[in-house]
């Protein structure tokens, strides 16, 4: 006789939602049912037969969606959430790469992947690209992963070295060894990718490390287009090497001109944008226009909580904010008026959800239908006066909900969240992990320097523009300083 089922076994059927498919046709079928059967979505359908013992959810006036990807967050600078809500984009250069990341133990970036896989369950984020661009040595790299493989989310670990060249660290037999053991695991629940940056110094220093990318048969993401640290030279340097692939992801592209948006479009690769970020912190502005007029596959990412938010309710805000009233901005000062918006709510849910899937090769990811991997997340919220009316739920989930309306979240079939409250996991030993962590590097910076970081100075009116410290080697691209209104417009 076989063993009774358990909870986590169980199937599970969400009742009578609108379902939100988000396959080619943009589907959305009101009071549906979606039956999930071990780890893939069985049946979409009305009034569906079950199976006995199938746990029934009554997702009666809530959206039933596919779980949202974030292609690109530094999960370990979680253990500092909201420090830097002050930063520019330099002051952040320069706290991490020369001043203070390389003080982060391994149980430091443990304490900041923990928190922010938790943190992306709890948002109806199912599956988050880790990029880990902290991992001055293994030991930081294995704790990166314990701390992911500690929760029940997908993640894939983008595996990243800012304390020294990429050149460098690829090389390291330590590291190929943990990159080739992640590749051979080939682990539905955890990707791997290689992270790093091109300075655009002439040497092209980082053609050795896309080399090992090549020759381990791995992706590379990279920013790409960042205000002051990676240009168009770069993308030229990297298309010219063949290093271009349709598994590349180029995060923000803010800042190039149309012969790198068309080396991307032409190779395949995708964009993660992260407008959040690129608004707030100066990369550029989102290339929300140049993605749609190049037919550029393209997906959404949070970048890190050490400034904003982890959800991806504000990435889908945010980006259809920015794109708007760039577009707005633009007619005014040309003395028209724009009467009809180009980018909708849909497009920015399915950027969110099968864009992501896309960037990082699941096609098995991203829609709601039978066969698919059942990564499921149901948005309702019965106490709150913005839950109804249900009139447009695609509207509705862009710019009405957030993190707060997840009821339930779906991952691999089982069920992680339900009825708003994270099922098996204890957040208690997870504060004091975050607690140790901070408590360690308030001793190690000091207190006088751990404040001045989070309250940067106003700058006086002559006071000297830094060069960007992020680099590895002594060339200075003096376009990156004074670049003009070509690259800012994609031109």
């Amino acid at each position: 006789m076989s063993e009774p089922s358990t909870e986590a076994d169980r199937p599970v059927v969400l009742r009578g939602g609108t379902v939100l498919t988000m396959d080619d046709a943009g589907t959305v079928l009101p009071d549906t049912d979606v039956l999930v059967v071990d780890d893939r979505i069985a049946a979409v359908g009305t009034a569906l037969d079950v199976p006995a013992g199938t746990r029934e959810i009554d997702a009666r006036g809530g959206i039933v969606m596919p779980g949202m990807i974030d292609t690109h967050r530094h999960m370990w600078q979680t253990a500092m959430r909201g420090y830097g809500a002050d930063w520019t984009l330099t002051q952040y250069f320069v706290w991490y790469y020369l001043e203070h990341g390389k003080k982060f133990r391994p149980q430091d970036i443990a304490a900041g992947n923990r928190l922010a896989a938790i943190e992306s369950l709890d948002a109806g984020v199912t599956t988050t690209v880790d990029w880990s661009h902290n991992l001055h040595t293994v030991e930081h790299g294995e704790a990166a992963l314990d701390a992911l493989r500690s929760v029940p989310g997908r993640f894939v670990l983008a595996y990243g070295n800012i304390q020294a060249g990429p050149w460098e660290w690829t090389a390291d037999p330590a590291v190929r060894s943990f990159l080739e053991r992640l590749r051979d695991e080939r682990d539905d629940m955890m990707g791997v990718q290689i992270a790093f940056d091109v300075t655009g110094d002439p040497a092209f220093p980082e053609k050795a490390a896309f080399e090992v990318a090549r020759e381990l048969g791995l992706p590379v993401t990279t920013h790409a287009g960042v205000w002051g640290a990676t240009s168009d030279t770069g993308i030229q340097q990297m298309y010219d090497g063949g290093f271009m692939t349709p598994e590349t992801t180029y995060v923000h592209a803010s800042t190039l001109t149309r012969d790198s948006y068309q080396r991307i479009a032409a190779t395949g690769g995708s964009i993660s944008v992260a407008t959040e970020s690129e608004c707030s912190a100066g990369q550029g502005h989102a290339p929300t226009e140049q993605v749609l007029q190049y037919g550029i596959p393209v997906s959404l990412s949070m970048d890190t909580s050490v400034w904003w938010s982890g959800d991806m309710f504000s990435a889908m805000r945010a980006t259809l904010n920015a794109d708007r009233m760039s577009e707005h901005l633009t007619a005014h000062l040309e003395g028209e008026t724009i009467t009809h918006l180009r980018l909708r709510a849909q497009q920015v849910l399915e950027w969110t959800t099968r864009g992501g899937a896309r960037t990082i090769g699941r096609d098995d990811l991203g829609t709601l239908q039978p066969g698919k991997k059942a990564d499921v997340v149901l948005v309702k919220n019965d106490a709150s006066p913005v839950s109804f009316p249900l009139l447009n739920p695609l509207g509705h989930v862009v710019f009405q909900a957030q993190r707060g309306d997840v009821h339930t979240v779906i991952v691999d079939g089982r069920v992680v969240k339900h009825d708003g409250k994270l099922v098996g996991i204890d957040l208690a030993p997870v504060r004091r992990e975050i607690e140790d962590t901070i408590e360690y590097l308030k001793a190690e910076i000091g207190e006088e320097a751990w404040r001045a970081g989070m309250f940067p100075q106003m700058p006086e009116a002559e006071a000297e523009i830094l060069d960007n410290p992020y680099q590895y080697s002594d060339f200075k691209d003096e376009s990156k300083r004074a670049g003009g209104e070509e690259r800012v417009l994609g031109r």
